[in-house]
């Protein structure tokens, strides 16, 4: 590692530390990698020469850091991403969830919210949403409020309902929204058992029991220790037996609690809590 990389480390260090002693949101355990090239964009998009002129604005400026807290986020989703998940989350968990009068499911990490408007179009075709109760939690307010809205450019729906239908879908995605102005808004009634509250995996701690978690592609952007966290939270959230869905390139092997699950569906990463 050349001098250069090794005072940026440095800056960026002294800033995480900073952003979490002055507003409480805890960075530090995020993967250095990704967030290098995050903090990179944001002097760019700011112009800030140094981190140092970036942690002086972000400290001095609360305004300032609910915009560039948008950089310490990632925000790429679409509605059934991994249209194979979906379709086992039908297949293999919906025929065990039927059996309960009531469901609590939390998306952790719900980002701007295009999977919690997947899992609610499911679990409304599946007979299940009136008596489900959904947290979507994020430590981004935007993405949050942007999931509450529900609206997403028209153009991505073409590969929204592209998924929806290889995961399974029951009709046809255009039933859930309307289109104005190059937006497609879906159908508010589609969200109204579920919860938007913000929740950080790196300082927060289990807030309710569930029988499911989807989890996905928030874990890659941990460490080791940050992760090992997170999924200590889902083992004291989840019920006997409950469910938990993770991203396509993530996976409990390795970790602290990877005994306290075994796989449901291996290839589509859904585990099941055991009963030890």
């Amino acid at each position: 590692m050349d001098e250069a990389t090794e005072l940026f480390d440095l800056e960026l260090r002294l800033l995480l530390d900073a952003v979490y002693l002055r507003y409480h949101y805890d960075f530090r355990g995020y993967a250095l990698s990704s967030l290098r090239r995050r903090v990179h964009q944001a002097m760019t998009r700011f112009e800030c020469a140094r981190v140092s002129d970036l942690q002086h604005r972000i400290i001095h400026e609360p305004a300032f850091f609910a915009e560039a807290i948008q950089y310490f986020t990632v925000q790429v989703s679409e509605m059934f991403r991994d249209p194979a998940y979906f379709r086992a989350l039908r297949e293999e968990v919906v025929p065990v969830l039927i059996t309960y009068p009531s469901i609590k499911i939390w998306v952790a990490g719900c980002s701007s919210g295009e999977e919690v408007w997947s899992l609610a179009i499911l679990l409304a075709e599946e007979g299940l949403l009136e008596r489900s109760m959904i947290y979507a939690t994020d430590i981004n307010p935007e993405a949050l409020a942007k999931a509450e809205r529900g609206t997403y450019q028209a153009e991505r729906v073409a590969q929204f309902s592209r998924n929806y239908l290889a995961a399974g879908g029951r009709g046809s995605l255009s039933d859930y929204y309307t289109s104005a102005y190059g937006n497609a808004k879906f159908d508010q009634r589609l969200t109204k058992q579920v919860v938007f509250a913000d929740h950080s995996l790196a300082t927060d701690s289990v807030f309710s029991e569930v029988h499911l978690i989807s989890c996905r592609n928030v874990l890659i952007y941990f460490n080791r220790a940050l992760q090992d966290r997170a999924v200590g939270l889902f083992c004291d959230a989840l019920i006997r037996k409950g469910f938990l869905g993770l991203g396509s390139k993530e996976s409990l092997q390795f970790g602290a609690h990877a005994e306290m699950f075994e796989p449901l569906a291996s290839m589509q990463r859904i585990y099941r809590r055991k009963v030890l």
